[in-house]
């Protein structure tokens, strides 16, 4: 069993009620959280879409793969030894480890790891 666990995927908006809208109200989604005007979640069953604005997002303009895994910094150091590259991180934000990179085919992820409370 791997320590990897493919929760969301981050698109991008330039307009996050829009966005939102567009999720709930065309789709029937339901929103988990909004974090201001920059960033939402939005239940897509197994695996949340979040929406993000360049404010919060880790790779603006892109779609991003997020991976949950216990230890972040394990994950970027194998990325890069496999032919992958680190964007930025591991670093902590105000709620969780992160590590922005490119896999081997250039790729775009995000490792996270919630912090502890």
């Amino acid at each position: 069993m791997s320590d990897y666990d493919v929760r969301m995927v981050v698109l991008s908006t330039d307009d996050l009620d829009e966005s939102i809208r567009f999720y709930t109200e065309t789709l029937g989604m339901a929103l988990k959280f909004r974090d201001g005007s920059h960033y939402a979640a939005v239940d897509g069953g197994s695996i949340t879409i979040a929406l993000a604005t360049a404010v919060d997002h880790p790779m603006p303009g892109n779609v991003v793969v997020g991976i949950k895994t216990a230890d972040v910094d394990s994950a970027a150091q194998a990325i890069e030894a496999s032919g992958g590259a680190v964007v930025k991180g591991p670093y902590n934000d105000a709620h969780e480890r992160r590590a922005v990179v490119y896999d081997n085919k250039g790729n775009n992820l995000v490792f996270y790891s919630p912090l502890p409370r």
